[in-house]
C-alpha cells in the first residue's frame, strides 16, 4: 500500500512540475501581426545554398497550418519542394508560431532564423512527408521542454518501415534570459534507405522546430559540412595565424 501512495505522489508531483511549464502558446496574448507582414519577414530573411532546402516557416502567420505551404499551397506563397504537412485527423496539425516580440503568441527567443517557428497544439506527433523521398538524411533546430523523439519512415503518413528513431533531451530552458523557450540545439539525422516522412514527437505545445533542412548535416543557412579540402585551408589559416604570432612575440622581446 505504501508503494502505491508513493507512486502515486510521484505522478502527482511530476503532473504539478510539468504543468507550471509555460506552453510555447501564450493564451493570454493577442497575435497582432498580419498576413502582410508574415510575408515580409520572408521576403526579408536570407536564402540558403542552391544545394539546400531550407524550410524556415517565414511567410506563414500565427497558428497558421503549415499544411501544403511548401508544396504548392495552400496556403500560399511557400517555395515548392514537394514538402507537406499532414492533416489527418489522426496526427497533429504542424502550426507556424510567431515569436511575441514580434506580434504572435510564441513563447521563444533566440531562434536560429526570423520570428516564427514549427510546433503543434494538439496530438502528440506532426507528420512531414516528402513524397518524392530523400536519403542519407537531415537537419535541424529543437527546442522542448520534455523529451522528444524523432521516427523516420519509408513511407507517407508515417507509415511503412521504421528507418530510424531518435531520441532528444529537454534544454528548452538552460541559460534563458528572454523567453521560456530560448535554447535551440542543432542536430543532424541520419539513416539508411529513403525516406518518405518523418515523425516529430512529443508534448504538444511544449515543443518547437526551425529551419528542416535538406542537403545540410548543418541545419539552416550555415551550408554543409567543410569538405576535406576546405579543412586543409582552415588548418592552413590557422597555422599562419599561429606563426604570425610567434613572430610579433619574438619582436616584442627583442624590442624589449
Amino acid at each position: 500500500m505504501k508503494k502505491i501512495i508513493l507512486f502515486l505522489a510521484l505522478i502527482f508531483a511530476s503532473t504539478l512540475v510539468f504543468a507550471q511549464i509555460q506552453p510555447i502558446n501564450n493564451p493570454n496574448i493577442k497575435a497582432t501581426i498580419t498576413k502582410g507582414q508574415a510575408i515580409a519577414n520572408k521576403h526579408n530573411s536570407p536564402d540558403a545554398p542552391a544545394s539546400t532546402i531550407v524550410l524556415n516557416f517565414e511567410g506563414l502567420t500565427n497558428n497558421e497550418s503549415i499544411d501544403h505551404y511548401y508544396d504548392g499551397g495552400p496556403p500560399a506563397g511557400g517555395t515548392n519542394y514537394g514538402v507537406y504537412f499532414s492533416n489527418d485527423p489522426n496526427n497533429s496539425q504542424a502550426l507556424a508560431i510567431v515569436a511575441t516580440t514580434s506580434g504572435g503568441t510564441g513563447n521563444f527567443c533566440n531562434n536560429p532564423s526570423g520570428n516564427t517557428i514549427m510546433y503543434f497544439l494538439t496530438g502528440n506527433a506532426a507528420i512531414m512527408n516528402v513524397p518524392a523521398g530523400f536519403t542519407t538524411g537531415f537537419s535541424f533546430y529543437y527546442s522542448t521542454a520534455q523529451p522528444m523523439t524523432i521516427n523516420v519512415y519509408d513511407g507517407l503518413e508515417g507509415s511503412g518501415n521504421l528507418l530510424m528513431t531518435a531520441n532528444y533531451p529537454a534544454q528548452n530552458n538552460v541559460g534563458c534570459t528572454c523567453n521560456t523557450y530560448c535554447n535551440w540545439t542543432p542536430v543532424g539525422v541520419s539513416f539508411a534507405g529513403t525516406a518518405r516522412s518523418v515523425a516529430f514527437v512529443g508534448a504538444a505545445n511544449y515543443c518547437g522546430f526551425d529551419d528542416v533542412t535538406f542537403g545540410s548535416a548543418t541545419p539552416g543557412n550555415g551550408g554543409t559540412i567543410p569538405t576535406v579540402s576546405q579543412w586543409g585551408l582552415i588548418i592552413l589559416g590557422f597555422l599562419f595565424l599561429a606563426i604570425g604570432t610567434i613572430v610579433i612575440l619574438r619582436w616584442r622581446g627583442a624590442s624589449a
